[in-house]
């Protein structure tokens, strides 16, 4: 991570928006239900679109990830951790003492990057894809259906 690197709030959802959104939550209609009450933030690197993540506030003690996704070009160069660390300093700034997120059970590679920026496993919600998402997902050959609850104090 050499480049200059800015996060920022996103101004007008773009067509890209959209498509890194979906890249994390592939169900446009839950993006665009739980989208307005999220503080939108993009990820740049040399004033390209790399990342995007919206937060949004659980209640006065804990701010939750909503979406984190990282353009696939630009994986595995530390800027999913930045968002992170990004996400932590906004909710100690918004008085909260402690980051949440959601992810697939199949979801390996969000798994590891939350738990090396400290987040640990509180609960399993059971049937959660299945529950809330018209058709079946599949990640790694495997249909996924529960979600695995992480968090992190700040």
């Amino acid at each position: 991570m050499n480049n200059d690197i800015m996060i920022i709030p996103t101004g007008q959802m773009t067509p890209q928006h959209l498509k890194l959104y979906l890249n994390a939550d592939p169900d446009e209609k839950l993006v665009r239900q739980y989208l307005p009450r999220c503080s939108p933030f993009e990820l740049r690197v040399d004033d390209e679109l790399v990342g995007v993540l919206l937060l949004t506030p659980q209640d006065k003690q804990t701010v939750e990830i909503k979406n984190l996704s990282i353009d696939p070009q630009f994986q595995h160069h530390g800027y999913g951790m930045a968002l992170v660390k990004f996400a932590k300093r906004y909710a100690r700034l918004h008085g909260a003492t402690s980051l949440v997120v959601g992810t697939g059970s199949t979801s390996v590679e969000p798994l590891l990057l939350y738990q090396k920026c400290g987040f640990r496993v509180v609960d399993v919600d059971r049937d959660f894809f299945v529950r809330n998402y018209r058709l079946p997902l599949y990640e790694h050959g495997i249909q996924l259906k529960d979600m695995i609850k992480l968090s992190c104090d700040i």
